[in-house]
């Protein structure tokens, strides 16, 4: 995807400063179907799931989507990081960014978000958005770091009964 974990983030998405001790870019790609299983435990681990949420019908959906992917990264272990992107013909959306614990404070959420920012560009995505739950200042503050600023809306929302 073009984006080391030394970026930083610039209004048409992220620009690699020229560094001799640039570390390479964790190779980011697209999720298929057979990645659900590897994904979804990530989730879990970083505690990304509710319960109103199916997190394997969120990922199946996503990547089988003509306007939404989950990038991931691979280590060792199998999936270390991932992000879920749509976009819905107005905005970009990003969901489920995650980095397993121990993999965490090396650059993955930054190549993850630049390779989402990527993705959406692509595709010709005016805007980026996310949500955050409130209270996750970790969260906030890793967004804000990347040039995401706070946005004057409020979000309302209710559980449907859907069939399953």
């Amino acid at each position: 995807m073009g984006v080391t974990p030394d970026s930083e983030p610039c209004r048409a998405g992220f620009r690699q400063r020229h560094s001799a001790t640039t570390v390479a870019a964790p190779s980011v790609e697209a999720a298929t179907a057979y990645d659900r299983e590897a994904v979804v435990a990530l989730w879990r681990a970083c505690d990304l799931t509710r319960p109103w949420n199916d997190p394997d019908r969120d990922f199946l959906q996503a990547v089988s989507g003509a306007t939404s992917a989950v990038l991931v990264v691979r280590g060792g272990e199998g999936v270390i990081g991932s992000v879920m992107v749509g976009f819905d013909g107005h905005r970009g959306w990003v969901y489920y960014v995650a980095v397993h614990p121990e993999a965490r404070r090396g650059g993955l959420g930054r190549a993850l978000m630049a390779a989402a920012e990527e993705w959406l560009v692509v595709r010709g995505a005016p805007k980026i958005q996310l949500m955050v739950r409130e209270g996750n200042e970790v969260a906030a503050h890793f967004y804000q770091a990347l040039g995401l600023e706070r946005q004057a809306v409020i979000t309302y929302g209710r559980l449907l009964n859907l069939p399953e």
